[in-house]
C-alpha cells in the first residue's frame, strides 16, 4: 500500500474531496518522513513543522465545510530559499549575505498561500545558484536519495532532494540555465521549466524562471494552475492566460519530433544517457510521431561567451560585499567569479550579446519541430562533493549544453525520467516545445510517462 507522503497531489486533493484522509494526517505523515531522512540528505532551510501542522488543521476545516481556497489545499509542499516568504531571511545559499527577513512573500508564495498549500520548509541551494550542486558555504550539503554519495543537482538542490524522498508531492524551484531540470533529471522527477515570464517571479532577470518539481506530470500541471497565475511586480511577465493546465490527454501520432543527441560544445553524452533517450524516441515513433535528428546548434565561442557575462555579473555582486563578507563566498564560485575582476567592457558586452544570439540560434534549428527531444545532461550526478560534473572553475558550464539555450530562447522544457545508469541513478529526458507551448510540453511529457520503461520504486532509505 502506497505510504501517505507517497500519494500525488491529484491524489490528495482527490482524497481530502471524498473524506477518506485529512490534510492533518498527510502533513503529520511527511512530517515523520522528513524526520527520518532529513539528518542524511540535508534538503531542508527554515524547515517548521509546528506552522506546517497549524496550516494543516486549517485547510481540514476548510475540506470539512466544503470550502476549500484552492486546487491544492491541504497539500505539503517546499519553496526554494530564493523565494521569498514574508519574515524568513532569503540568504541565496551563501553565508556572505545578511540575513534580513523578508518584507513580502514572492508572486509564487503568494499564490501557494492564496490557494491553502501546506509550506513545510524552504529548500536548499548552492551560492547565488550558480552550481549544478548542493554545494553551500551557508547550507549543509544536499544529497541524492538514489545515492547519498551523489549529488542531487542543483541549483535546486533541495527540492530535487525533496521531492525524490518524499516531502510532500510538491516542490517549487528556479532556472536559469537548467536549474530546475538538471536536479530533476538526476533525481527522476518532472521538472518543468515553463516559458520565460509564465509564472511571475520577483525580481525578473533574464532567462529566470520559478517552476514545478513533482513525481508526475499530473502534479507539475496542477501545481501551474496555481502558480502561473498574474502578479503586477514582474514587469516581463506573460499577459494572463486561461490554460486548461490538467487537459494533459494528447495524440502524439503526426506529431514532428526532433531529436537532439549532439549540442555543439560541452560534455559528450554518455552511452546509458544516449540509449534511453533514443529507446523513449523508438516508442514515440512507434506510436505514430515522425522522429528527425537535429543538428548541432550550441558553439564554444556561445558558451564561453555566456560564461564570462555570468562571471561578469556574479562578480559585480560579490565585489560590492565588504571585504569580511567576500571571504564567506563558497572558494569555487569566489574564484569563477573573480576570473572576470579584469574583463574589458568590449569583451562583457560580447559575452552578454551571446544571450541573444542563442536565443535566435535556438528558435531556428527548433523551428521545424512541435517538439524537440534531447538528454536532460550528458552525463549522470557526480559525488556529493563535487561543484559540477567537471568539478572545475575553468570548465563550469559544460553540462548545461542542452538545457541553457531554452532559458535564452524562452522555449518551455521539462525534465521526465527515461531510464537508469548501471548504478540505478535516473535519467533525464528534456522535452522542449515552441513558444509558449507549455501544455503542449505537459501533454507529451504525459505520454512518455506512458511509454517509457517501467519505473523503479522511489528510493525509500
Amino acid at each position: 500500500m502506497t505510504e501517505l507522503p507517497d500519494l500525488s497531489a491529484t491524489e490528495l486533493v482527490a482524497a481530502y474531496r471524498a473524506g477518506t484522509v485529512s490534510p492533518v494526517e498527510v502533513t503529520d505523515a511527511v512530517l515523520n518522513r522528513i524526520e527520518a531522512r532529513e539528518p542524511e540528505l540535508h534538503a531542508l532551510y527554515a524547515y517548521d513543522s509546528s506552522s506546517a501542522r497549524a496550516l494543516a488543521k486549517e485547510s481540514e476545516a476548510r475540506w470539512q465545510a466544503g470550502e476549500p481556497l484552492g486546487p491544492i489545499d491541504g497539500v505539503p509542499l517546499t519553496l526554494k530559499e530564493n523565494i521569498a516568504t514574508e519574515g524568513t531571511p532569503t540568504p541565496l545559499g551563501t553565508a556572505a549575505t545578511e540575513l534580513r527577513p523578508a518584507a513580502e512573500d514572492a508572486p509564487v508564495a503568494a499564490r501557494i498561500r492564496e490557494s491553502g498549500g501546506v509550506l513545510l520548509a524552504k529548500t536548499t541551494m548552492p551560492d547565488y545558484g550558480m552550481l549544478t550542486s548542493g554545494l553551500s558555504s551557508f547550507h549543509t550539503a544536499s544529497r541524492n536519495p538514489w545515492d547519498t554519495t551523489r549529488t542531487p543537482g542543483g541549483s535546486s538542490a533541495g527540492a530535487g532532494s525533496a521531492a525524490a524522498a518524499g516531502y510532500g508531492p510538491l516542490h517549487v524551484g528556479t532556472d536559469i540555465g537548467g536549474s530546475i531540470r538538471l536536479p530533476a533529471g538526476w533525481c527522476g522527477l518532472a521538472g518543468l521549466k515553463p516559458s520565460f515570464g509564465r509564472v511571475p517571479v520577483d525580481p525578473p532577470y533574464i532567462g529566470r524562471v520559478a517552476g514545478p518539481m513533482t513525481r508526475t506530470v499530473a502534479d507539475t500541471a496542477l501545481l501551474m494552475e496555481v502558480i502561473a497565475r498574474p502578479d503586477a511586480r514582474d514587469h516581463m511577465s506573460l499577459p494572463p492566460a486561461e490554460i486548461p493546465w490538467r487537459e494533459l490527454d494528447s495524440e502524439v501520432r503526426g506529431l514532428r519530433i526532433g531529436l537532439h543527441v549532439d549540442p555543439g560544445a560541452g560534455l559528450s553524452v554518455d552511452p546509458a544517457t544516449l540509449a534511453a533517450v533514443t529507446e523513449v524516441a523508438r516508442r514515440l515513433e512507434g506510436a505514430g510521431a515522425v522522429v528527425e535528428p537535429v543538428d548541432p546548434f550550441l558553439t564554444r565561442d556561445l558558451l564561453n561567451g555566456l560564461d564570462v557575462f555570468w562571471r561578469i555579473r556574479a562578480w559585480s555582486d560579490i565585489s560590492s560585499l565588504p571585504a569580511e563578507r567576500q571571504e564567506k563566498v563558497l572558494p569555487y564560485i569566489a574564484d569563477w567569479a573573480r576570473a572576470a575582476a579584469g574583463v574589458d567592457g568590449l569583451t562583457g558586452y560580447r559575452g552578454f550579446s551571446c544571450i541573444d544570439t542563442i536565443n535566435a540560434a535556438t528558435l531556428r534549428a527548433t523551428e521545424p519541430y512541435d517538439f524537440v527531444l534531447s538528454p536532460t545532461c550528458p552525463v549522470s550526478a557526480p559525488p556529493a562533493d563535487y561543484a559540477s560534473p567537471t568539478n572545475d572553475p575553468e570548465k563550469p558550464f559544460e553540462h548545461i549544453a542542452f538545457t541553457v539555450p531554452y532559458n535564452m530562447s524562452g522555449q518551455p522544457a521539462i525534465s521526465v525520467n527515461c531510464g537508469y545508469t548501471a548504478e540505478g541513478l535516473p535519467i533525464g529526458l528534456q522535452i522542449s516545445g515552441r513558444r509558449f507551448d507549455d501544455l503542449g510540453v505537459l501533454r507529451l511529457a504525459t505520454a512518455v510517462e506512458r511509454l517509457r520503461p517501467e519505473q523503479r520504486p522511489w528510493p525509500a532509505s
